[in-house]
């Protein structure tokens, strides 16, 4: 068997040359004394060549990944292969732009952890805060001055466990509808002040971003819908919560794989060591993943780890 190594940004991969479908291998190792047993990943990266790297954690986006945007479910072959990598050990993570209250649609299914509004809110286990970022307060007060003089759009504030928003339209009704989102309050943007804010979620024309984010010098945009952003503070980033659960956890990055379809999965899917697009994904993040899987409705998730050789 000859072995080679290859150099990458993220990675170190080892290629076989081997000529097989797919290897599953456990590798039984003894370092002083210890004995453990580590499992390998052995891809095909063309008929002669094979790429072994370990997985101890896969992190999902929901809507438009695990979740369709037609029947608002996991599909029966989604929630089988989230069975089958927690009975392999695998850790399953959520990251999603959404505030944990309104992950309305996974039906009971465990996760170890969720990454929630974009980064900005992460926990593990039984709600073990591993990460909290703020907007700052100057800058709601910013959002608040630059409508007054531009006029107002809806714009949705997300805490930990509260949302509300100003007012909607029939953008916003879409996309409610489109998500199976729960309905927030509606109060004046002022109840804004004062409160600890992880998240807006503004319906805004993207021909406005540039002046409205130059308002807001602490924030940053991620875009996934022409009819939204998500408004986040500057630095967050679902690949700035992944970061602070690995580390939390004591997993490292060339363990992990991550899947989405949005624009705001791009950081996500750039920062695992395997980033897999949806089918359905934009051009943009299907051109910056590593992988492209078929569609949430034609089995994706399940298509992705079996390509693998994950489950």
């Amino acid at each position: 068997m000859n072995l080679s190594v290859h150099y990458k940004e993220k990675l170190t991969s080892v290629f076989l040359f081997l000529h097989l479908d797919r290897i599953m291998a456990t590798l039984h190792c003894s370092k002083s004394g210890y004995h453990f047993t580590a499992r390998f990943i052995f891809v095909p990266l063309s008929p002669f060549h094979f790429m072994i790297f370990m997985v101890k954690a896969v992190f999902f986006d929901i809507d438009g990944t695990l979740v369709s945007f037609n029947t608002h479910c996991m599909s029966d072959s989604t929630v089988h292969a989230l069975n089958l990598l927690r009975e392999k050990g695998i850790k399953t993570f959520i990251a999603t732009g959404r505030q944990f209250p309104a992950i309305n649609n996974l039906g009971g299914m465990p996760f170890d952890g969720y990454v929630t509004m974009n980064g900005s809110f992460c926990f593990v286990g039984d709600y073990e805060v591993v990460r909290k970022q703020l907007i700052p307060q100057g800058d709601i007060e910013a959002l608040i001055a630059y409508m007054q003089e531009y006029g107002e759009f809806p714009c949705f504030f997300l805490s930990e466990k509260d949302a509300f928003g100003n007012f909607f339209n029939d953008a916003v009704r879409k996309v409610f509808d489109q998500l199976n989102f729960p309905t927030p309050q509606i109060l004046p943007l002022e109840a804004a002040l004062g409160k600890d804010i992880c998240q807006f979620v503004a319906f805004y024309n993207p021909q406005e971003e540039e002046r409205l984010m130059s308002a807001l010098s602490h924030c940053e945009t991620a875009r996934w819908s022409p009819y939204f952003s998500d408004i986040l503070p500057k630095g967050s980033g679902k690949e700035k919560g992944i970061e602070a659960v690995l580390a939390h956890l004591g997993i490292q990055r060339s363990e992990t794989m991550a899947f989405g379809d949005g624009g705001n999965d791009v950081s996500m899917l750039r920062y695992v060591h395997t980033g897999i697009a949806m089918g359905n994904a934009g051009e943009e993040v299907k051109r910056l993943a590593d992988y492209v899987t078929t569609s949430v409705d034609e089995d994706g998730v399940w298509n992705a780890l079996r390509h693998f050789g994950i489950i």
